[in-house]
């Protein structure tokens, strides 16, 4: 009460904040309303020729000035701009003629005819951009005559330019041995601390589960077994946010569940586990590529009507209720962490919605938030006691900041349930899905 009444908890946190760790995959459907704004005047005064102008408003719409993701410049009717996106930095430039971008995804010493015809296949997948060799460099091209340069041209063409390179390069790399790695020094190393912890944590998680369905009968819980699979994969792409080859893997690994085929579920797991394995028998120096931290401008995934995550967070919700009831609680609180996990991987959500989900995150894995430095404990296992209301607080400070965009928006806090841990990620989840996301 006296740490409210005088600020006194406010001083505190001020003096010992919790550690800057982004989690996750970036998400571009997170605009406030004074952006998306901006996307409205980018394409009027396309309409209107006014193509300076416009892209003055296009790329004001693109950065994202928490992250400080987009550098822009104009003089005049022409001008340059740079956006970073993970590994990559995409570079451009305008005049009234036309505009281009460019980005480099390695060196290559010496011709290669391997790399060449790589290159080539891939060129037939592509939309806007295009593959290009100048001199030594591999790169890849984006260009448009200004009078066609409409807002909605640029943005899928950057995009695809961007998210294309980001993901090709370290595969290239690492599948060729003549490449070489270029253009990333602008990368920021992640602490040896923080690396160490994740590396604890991928191991503990990825043998916790292989353990526990391992001691599954493989027919019988062949459900229950594929969600904590595939919950695990989410887990490890929103904690351990792995780049590279590690997070290529983890999609790898969603890859063999969700590919159309008529191999049953239990076949599936069981290569799902094994792929595990070989992740959880990599060294640490090994993983420790795999972790740096990235700016990002396009998020790699779609967004989706509210409606879709819904019923991502219904259908969860409803397959747990036997696990739940029948002794088995540990499997439903991954198949309910499933529900929002997997929007979270394969969407570009609001950010409110992340916010609530890693909300969701810092309740369930407080032991590895603890360790990373993070200061409040929100769930004791041990005591299976809550920080209730630091919780609620929590949720009402994320309603709060997004009233604005999302009128509608009513987190029920007396629905929630502090009695045990699935319980409280039923209640909890039972209300994202509820959420009224429509925008003002």
């Amino acid at each position: 009460m006296f740490d409210k009444l005088f600020g006194w908890g406010k001083k505190k946190e001020e003096e010992a904040p919790d550690p800057d760790i982004l989690f996750g995959r970036y998400s571009d459907n997170n605009k406030p309303l004074a952006k998306v704004n901006r996307w409205t005047d980018a394409d009027n005064f396309f309409k209107e020729k006014k193509y300076p102008e416009s892209l003055d408003a296009f790329f004001d719409y693109m950065r994202d000035d928490l992250a400080k993701n987009v550098v822009y410049e104009r003089n005049g009717n022409q001008g340059r701009f740079e956006f970073y996106q993970g590994s990559k930095i995409v570079r451009g430039s305008f005049s009234p003629e036309e505009l281009k971008a460019e980005v480099t995804l390695a060196r290559m010493p010496q011709p290669s005819v391997p790399v060449m015809r790589r290159l080539l296949e891939m060129n037939f997948n592509l939309y806007y951009s295009r593959f290009a060799l100048d001199t030594d460099r591999l790169c890849m091209r984006f260009d448009s005559d200004a009078e066609t340069a409409s807002p909605s041209k640029l943005y899928y063409g950057l995009k695809e330019l961007a998210t294309k390179a980001d993901k090709q390069d370290d595969l290239l790399v690492q599948d060729f041995a003549i490449l070489e790695t270029a253009d990333s020094e602008h990368l920021t190393e992640v602490p040896l601390a923080e690396k160490e912890v994740k590396y604890q944590y991928l191991q503990q998680w990825i043998g916790e589960v292989l353990d526990l369905v391992s001691g599954l009968d493989a027919d019988k819980f062949s459900g229950g077994i594929a969600y904590q699979l595939l919950t695990l994969i989410y887990r490890i792409d929103y904690l351990i946010t792995p780049e590279g080859k590690l997070l290529n893997d983890l999609e790898k690994i969603s890859g063999i569940y969700f590919k159309k085929d008529e191999r049953p579920v239990i076949e599936k797991n069981r290569d799902m586990a094994e792929a595990f394995r070989v992740i959880k028998a990599l060294s640490k120096e090994e993983v420790f590529k795999y972790l740096h931290r990235s700016k990002y401008t396009f998020s790699i995934v779609a967004p989706q009507a509210y409606k879709t995550i819904a019923d991502s967070i219904h259908g969860a919700n409803q397959n747990m209720i036997w696990y739940r009831d029948n002794g088995y609680p540990q499997i439903a609180n991954q198949i309910t962490e499933y529900g929002i996990g997997f929007c979270q991987y394969s969407y570009s959500l609001p950010r409110v919605i992340t916010e609530l989900y890693h909300l969701y995150m810092l309740v369930n894995y407080a032991p590895f938030f603890k360790a990373l430095g993070f200061k409040t404990t929100l769930y004791d296992s041990a005591q299976n006691k809550f920080d209730q209301e630091e919780i609620t607080e929590r949720v009402k400070t994320i309603q709060n900041k997004w009233k604005e965009k999302y009128p509608n928006l009513d987190f029920k806090l007396a629905n929630l349930r502090f009695d045990s841990l699935v319980n409280f990620n039923l209640t909890y989840t039972n209300e994202m899905e509820f959420l009224n996301m429509d925008p003002k």
